[in-house]
């Protein structure tokens, strides 16, 4: 579990992040979502300690993060697994010195103890023998199932996505979310992801923060999300009509009032 209690971040005399206190629950999807210029992407940053918020604390497991001194931190990162935007894999490294970069770094394992963990997250990735394979010759979607392969090899306690979907088609986007929800519940790690996704709010959002320039607007799950009287919110989400026809749907399936199976056409008529 990760606990935020009231971090300010800001650079110069603009204030980015404002008095934000929230707790990222184990075992959970965590999603951080806002437009641009919300203060999301800082908030995550200050989470995985590549920013140190001017005030507040970040606790991990009930400790400060942000007053340990630099050996403790080291413990800490080694528990966290990062799946960056885009990927971020090593071009003229293979799959197998990818998914290996974290254990060279923070093990002193035996090649053949690195080898037989990277063989096992690529089968928990559905990757299975494309340990030679570069970069360039995967799809976007195996891009990110190595991204994520790379950032639970060193059986991390914390996980952070960043726009996990990004430049991925609707149905490899799915596939990813399933895949990121599966792992958190399986091995109880924390993650939090930072997403302008709004399939991922409504198919994993355990538990969702809005960011409002700099301030946590609202804080809820994916069907509270739905029924939420937050006006900032509801333009954030709902911001073509279309989207508005489909909440009032969602609304009228969850209270009874329609059957599910009727045809959103029905409902637009």
């Amino acid at each position: 579990m990760i606990e935020v209690k009231k971090i300010q971040k800001g650079f110069g005399d603009k204030i980015v992040i404002n008095d934000v206190s929230a707790v990222m629950q184990a075992g959970k999807c965590n999603l951080i979502i806002g437009s641009s210029g919300s203060g999301k992407t800082v908030f995550m940053k200050c989470l995985v300690g590549l920013f140190t918020p001017d005030k507040g604390e970040i606790l991990y497991d009930g400790v400060d993060f942000i007053s340990m001194n630099n050996e403790d931190k080291k413990e800490i990162r080694k528990q966290i697994g990062m799946l960056f935007q885009g990927s971020a894999l090593f071009d003229s490294l293979n799959v197998e010195r990818n998914i290996m970069f974290p254990l060279d770094m923070f093990t002193k394992d035996t090649y053949a103890q690195k080898l037989k963990k990277v063989n096992e997250v690529l089968e928990r990735v559905n990757l299975k023998d494309i340990n030679k394979k570069f970069p360039a010759e995967l799809s976007g979607g195996m891009k990110k199932r190595v991204g994520i392969a790379r950032a639970i090899v060193l059986n991390p306690k914390y996980l952070f996505c960043d726009e996990p979907n990004s430049g991925l088609d609707p149905q490899t986007s799915l596939v990813i979310d399933k895949l990121i929800k599966e792992i958190t519940t399986e091995y109880n790690i924390t993650t939090v992801i930072n997403t302008h996704d709004m399939n991922s709010v409504m198919e994993i959002g355990d538990h969702i923060i809005y960011m409002y320039k700099g301030y946590k607007e609202w804080e809820g799950n994916d069907k509270e999300i739905i029924f939420s009287k937050n006006e900032k919110l509801n333009e954030f989400i709902f911001a073509s009509e279309f989207l508005k026809d489909a909440k009032d749907m969602r609304m009228l399936e969850q209270t009874g009032k329609i059957d599910n199976n009727r045809n959103m056409d029905d409902l637009i008529k």
